[in-house]
């Protein structure tokens, strides 16, 4: 597909607006790009695109029918689906948005704990990041010290499990022996440095703003832990991508395009500043346009460190809905007690994920489509190609950083496999 330019709807055709919401963020950049970029336009569509503060308002807007779409926290759908957290709702998931694009920040204070523990502690390795501190939590537990305190987005977010996958590896219980807390992304740095958080797990740029502010230090990011691991989605309400086929249809393509025009690396100065715009995040696109390069300054006054897969929007069969995705985050689920392991819970988490609707509207158009619906995630080390609709396709590595592995047929063995979970 050619995604250099977008040809506008012929004369005549009828313009469909569609109302989306989305957060101040860089992974909305597929949205944002459909519509300053003609690719909407060239569908026959107008986006509207409503910037939300908090991610329960995307959801509630969602649910009650405020927005016929929204760009969305990937584990968010899955929980509607299921009924928990919110009105029971069953979503659909035909398109993912991005792979990749968070980091975990922590204050000054705290990373200056951390290397008191581990006096040459650098980088961004969450192995030995999650040993320092757990150090730092076991001191503080000695001394009598209040918890760690960490910042989330939102329950159902991947922020929320790639954080308590970390601290449990670590060997920290994120129940037991710290805090979480819900902050909307926009005001994450100013929490950290208002002593409310003491670290955060967030998407772009609001953890580059938190460091360029002088008040955090980047620990580890998203790819590290899992890399190619899904962050937000297009989601809509089961009904509507069921009756409005031809409209998702259009919406899927131009959304498609727009990921390919935002990968690509000729690109990036212009997605920055388009970013950058008030109407957008309002940030200035020097920022920005770190993540869209893979490139992160971790601390105040330091060097641009290259962070491979950071923000994907494109490669690697990224807009893909693969069901193992929806099952991992299932998985996290139980695992931290939000849902019981039921084989119909399982299922409806597995059917949110619409690979169906994905290969019916974008198989005609010339995408690639996976031959599987599922994968086992982390399986893949190095990068591979696997079979498509167009021949083949270069996937991973998706490894999650402990050498863990998910097989979807194995969901509860996995679950059980887990030493620290909740004992609810």
């Amino acid at each position: 597909m050619d995604t250099d330019t977008a040809t506008l709807a012929p004369p005549g055709q009828d313009t469909r607006t569609l109302r989306i919401g989305f957060i101040p963020l860089v992974d909305a950049a597929p949205l944002v790009v459909a519509q300053e970029k003609g690719f909407a336009a060239a569908e026959g569509l107008r986006l509207d695109l409503k910037r939300e503060s908090s991610w329960a308002n995307i959801r509630d807007r969602l649910v009650l029918g405020h927005f016929d779409a929204a760009h969305m926290l990937a584990p968010m759908p899955v929980a509607a689906s299921l009924g928990i957290g919110s009105l029971h709702t069953p979503m659909a998931v035909p398109l993912v948005l991005t792979l990749g694009g968070n980091a975990i920040t922590a204050s000054l204070p705290l990373w200056a704990e951390m290397r008191a523990e581990v006096p040459d502690l650098s980088g961004t390795d969450p192995k030995r990041l999650g040993r320092a501190l757990a150090a730092v939590v076991r001191r503080r537990g000695r001394e009598g010290q209040p918890p760690l305190t960490f910042g989330t987005v939102h329950p159902f977010s991947a922020h929320n499990y790639e954080l308590r996958y970390w601290l449990a590896a670590a060997g920290v219980h994120p129940d037991e022996e710290a805090r979480l807390v819900v902050v909307p992304p926009p005001l994450m740095a100013d929490a950290l440095a208002a002593g409310q958080v003491d670290a955060f797990c967030v998407g772009e740029p609001w953890n580059s703003r938190a460091v360029e502010a002088g008040v955090g230090r980047i620990l580890t990011t998203k790819a590290h832990l899992w890399r190619q691991g899904p962050e937000k989605v297009l989601a809509l309400r089961a009904d509507f991508a069921e009756r409005e086929g031809e409209t998702l249809a259009a919406l899927l393509r131009a959304l498609v395009k727009a990921g390919a025009w935002a990968e690509d690396r000729a690109n990036r100065d212009e997605l920055a500043a388009l970013l950058a715009d008030k109407r957008y995040l309002d940030v200035d696109a020097r920022i920005i346009h770190r993540s869209l390069s893979h490139r992160l300054v971790l601390e105040p006054g330091g060097e641009e460190v290259a962070v491979p897969d950071f923000l994907l929007f494109d490669r690697a069969a990224a807009t893909f809905p693969w069901q193992s995705h929806a099952l991992w985050i299932y998985s996290q689920m139980v695992r931290w007690g939000q849902v019981a392991e039921s084989p119909a819970n399982q299922e409806a988490a597995r059917r949110t994920y619409r690979p169906d609707l994905y290969r019916k509207y974008l198989g005609p158009a010339g995408v690639s489509l996976p031959a599987a619906s599922m994968k086992v995630e982390g399986a893949l080390k190095e990068p591979t190609g696997v079979a498509s609709s167009a021949g083949r396709m270069v996937l991973g590595p998706d490894g999650f950083f402990d050498g863990q592995e998910f097989d979807p047929d194995r969901v509860a063995d996995y679950i059980a496999g887990f030493a620290i979970h909740s004992r609810r």
